[in-house]
């Protein structure tokens, strides 16, 4: 056996070995940190409390658009931080530390800050979450993709949300009795103090983890160098292109994604009670779906979740311009839900199967990039088509343009499992 050979059979033998106590860092990390952060990212709670701070639809779409902003650049830095390193963990958990700050300063925003204030700290600490959560998701999924073989991430994946997803819409509903009764004063910051004391804890259990160094590693280069040699990474694989632009294409979705609740406010007149179960259902949605979900992933790959959750998606939004009774609504939320969870496991694994490990960090980054160059756009138009027209024109842009996603997704996009075999 070839001295290489050798190193990747002793990685291969000691992912093996830690393969349980990974498995459960694993789920712990993300049964505790996924139930906080979809508190966050579900299209109840900060946007509904944005409308009210200021009864301006433009602003509601700012406040996500910040946070696109702030993981634009992000991942590619998070990038170059790892992929010279044999162990990326102690980054992962530094970035991981900074991501729940952030959320920690929206709730001391909340109790102490005036109306207009509470605004602009949300959209800066909306932007610095970004900006950590860009770097986090680079480094996570490399790590992720270094421990746990890609035989059994489907499984892995789908039961870690699943979990997050039964306790988070648990969470989602307490989240609307601290509405209902505001909470200390101010009932959604105590809900984004919950939140950030899940995500503290989930955060934790990275302690327990063991990570293999990596047998080949990039060489030391600057973020300029790195950056000039992304056009060639793209054009050498032309799968990776279709891949980056259905990406693109379904992530258009969010420009709807604050807009569900307040739509859905305006046609039924919303209690925070009922805010909480809408919640409670988009997440109990993910909860289900996402087993199943990773059961598909590891028969038919993540390519196979990635188009079945986008049509799903397309089909709730759907369900919610055309919803008539609260009972209807929740249906489609628990709809959005298994799409837009389903669609997310889909692409965040998908990039993890392209190329060789030493390439994967810029390939996630540069995955990443393209996609929060389109949240940008897309919650910002969003929220000038809800002021100047309708939410029903956001929901009708939105509908189109996934289905082009889906469509391509279908007819030209390959899975790289199945070409790796």
């Amino acid at each position: 056996m070839s001295e290489e050979g050798g190193a990747l059979a002793r990685f291969d033998a000691e992912v093996e070995r830690n393969l349980p106590r990974n498995y459960a860092a694993h789920l712990v990390h993300g049964l505790l940190g996924q139930t906080g952060f979809r508190i966050i990212q579900a299209p109840t709670f900060l946007p509904t409390y944005v409308y009210q701070l200021t009864q301006n639809n433009s602003l509601v779409g700012l406040a996500r658009a910040c946070q696109a902003f702030g993981m634009l650049m992000t991942p590619v830095i998070g990038a170059t931080l790892i992929e010279r390193r044999r162990k990326v963990l102690p980054v992962v958990f530094a970035a991981g530390a900074m991501m729940r700050l952030q959320l920690l300063g929206l709730a001391l925003a909340g109790f102490y800050l005036g109306k207009s204030a509470n605004v602009v700290a949300i959209c800066v600490l909306m932007g610095l979450f970004g900006f950590f959560t860009g770097m986090q998701s680079v480094t996570f999924s490399f790590l992720v993709s270094k421990i746990i073989p890609v035989a059994r991430r489907g499984r892995l994946v789908g039961m870690r949300d699943a979990l997050a997803g039964l306790t988070a819409s648990f969470v989602g509903v307490v989240g609307g009795y601290l509405v209902n009764h505001n909470s200390l004063g101010n009932g959604y910051a105590s809900v984004f103090l919950v939140a950030f004391g899940l995500t503290a804890l989930g955060l934790s259990s990275l302690i327990m983890m063991r990570e293999p160094a990596s047998v080949e590693v990039m060489p030391e280069r600057g973020l300029g160098a790195r950056l000039r040699e992304l056009p060639a990474l793209l054009r050498a694989d032309g799968n990776f292109r279709v891949y980056m632009l259905v990406r693109g294409l379904g992530v258009s979705g969010r420009m709807a994604m604050p807009y569900y609740v307040l739509y859905s406010d305006a046609q039924l007149d919303l209690s925070g009670a009922d805010i909480g179960w809408l919640t409670g259902a988009f997440m109990l949605s993910q909860t289900c779906s996402n087993l199943l979900w990773g059961l598909v992933a590891d028969r038919r790959g993540f390519r196979t979740v990635l188009a079945g959750a986008l049509s799903i998606w397309i089909v709730a939004t759907l369900g919610v311009l055309f919803a008539s009774s609260f009972s209807i609504i929740a249906l489609a939320f628990i709809g959005l839900g298994s799409g837009v969870g389903g669609f997310q496991m889909g692409v965040v694994n998908l990039v993890l199967e392209f190329g060789e490990m030493k390439d994967r960090p810029m390939r996630i980054a540069l995955a990443q990039s393209a996609e929060q160059s389109v949240s940008i756009v897309a919650p910002l138009l969003g929220g000038v088509l809800a002021e100047a027209f309708s939410y029903a024109h956001v929901f009708a842009c939105t509908i189109v343009v996934q289905v082009m996603g889906l469509v391509v997704a279908l007819r030209h996009l390959r899975d790289p499992r199945s070409r790796a075999s």
